[in-house]
C-alpha cells in the first residue's frame, strides 16, 4: 500500500514544466541591459555631434585658441576666436587690416617639428574644436601689406608707410611703436606681409627678412579670417573695424 501522497490533477497543473520559468518572469528584460541603452544612445549622439563639429570646423568656421600675446590688445591670451573659412573661398583675397590665421610652414617655420602621429592626431582634433592650443605652425597676425605693396618703416613720425601713405595704426598695443626694426620691402604678388598688433611682443614677417621667402606668407596658406570672439562671454562680439588703411592706394594711384 502506497503511503506517499500522490499529487492531484490540479496540483500537477500548477507545477511549472522543467526548464521553463513562470509566466510573469519570462517577459522581464535584465536591468543592466535596460540601463546600458541610454549610455549607448548618448555615445552615438556624442559621436555624431563630434563629427558634425569637425566638418563645420574644417570647412566653415573653426574655433581657434589664442596662445600668445602677440595680438594684444585686439586679441588676448586664452580668447577663443571664430575663424571664417569662407571669407576667401570664392575668389576674394585678404585685405590690408584683416586679422587672419595662417599656416606658417615655409615662411615663419621652415621645418615643422615631428612628433608622435597618434598624439598629433588627437591634438589636431582638440585644436579644431578650440579645446587645445593650435599647431605650432599656425599663427594669427594682421595683414599690413598685400601683393605689389611697398611697405616701409618708418617715416619721420615713426609710422609704417604703405605705398607712400603713412598708416595711423589705432589697434597697436598701448605704448608700442609701429616697429623698432627698420625695413623697406615690396610684397611679391600672391603673398602677404604680416605683423602682430603687440609689436614689441610679436615674431612676425620682420623676424624672417633674411630667411627663404623673406617673411612673406603665401595667400594659399591663409586658413581664414578672424571675424568674431566667441569666448570669454565678456568679450563676445565681432572684431572692431579699423580705418587705418582706408587711404592707402595700390601702385598706380587707385585706392586699395
Amino acid at each position: 500500500m502506497d503511503t506517499e501522497a500522490k499529487p492531484s490533477e490540479r496540483d500537477r497543473s500548477s507545477v511549472p514544466a522543467a526548464g521553463t520559468e513562470e509566466g510573469p518572469r519570462s517577459s522581464r528584460i535584465p536591468e543592466r541591459l535596460t540601463a546600458s541603452v541610454p549610455w549607448r544612445r548618448a555615445a552615438v549622439l556624442g559621436a555624431v555631434c563630434s563629427v558634425f563639429a569637425l566638418l563645420v570646423s574644417a570647412f566653415v568656421v573653426q574655433p581657434f585658441l589664442i596662445p600668445s600675446g602677440s595680438m594684444e590688445s585686439t586679441l588676448r591670451v586664452g580668447d577663443r576666436v571664430l575663424v571664417n573659412k569662407l571669407a576667401y573661398r570664392f575668389g576674394s583675397e585678404p585685405h590690408r587690416g584683416d586679422v587672419v590665421v595662417f599656416d606658417g610652414t615655409g615662411s615663419f617655420v621652415q621645418e615643422p617639428p615631428r612628433g608622435n602621429p597618434v598624439t598629433e592626431l588627437l591634438h589636431g582634433v582638440a585644436a579644431h574644436l578650440g579645446l587645445a592650443e593650435p599647431a605650432g605652425t599656425d599663427y594669427v597676425k594682421r595683414v599690413v601689406g598685400v601683393g605689389g605693396d611697398r611697405v616701409v618703416c618708418c617715416d619721420k613720425r615713426g609710422r609704417v608707410e604703405v605705398n607712400g601713405h603713412p598708416v595711423d595704426e589705432d589697434y597697436l598695443y598701448p605704448g608700442d611703436v609701429p616697429s623698432q626694426v627698420r625695413f623697406d620691402i615690396v610684397v611679391p604678388d600672391g603673398t602677404l606681409w604680416m605683423m602682430g598688433d603687440h609689436r614689441s611682443n610679436s615674431r612676425d614677417s620682420r623676424d624672417h627678412l633674411g630667411e627663404p621667402g623673406g617673411g612673406m606668407v603665401p595667400v594659399d596658406m591663409v586658413i581664414g579670417r578672424v571675424d568674431w570672439i566667441g569666448w570669454p562671454l565678456g568679450r563676445l562680439g565681432s572684431l572692431p573695424d579699423s580705418a587705418a588703411f582706408s587711404g592707402v592706394r595700390v601702385p598706380g594711384g587707385a585706392h586699395g
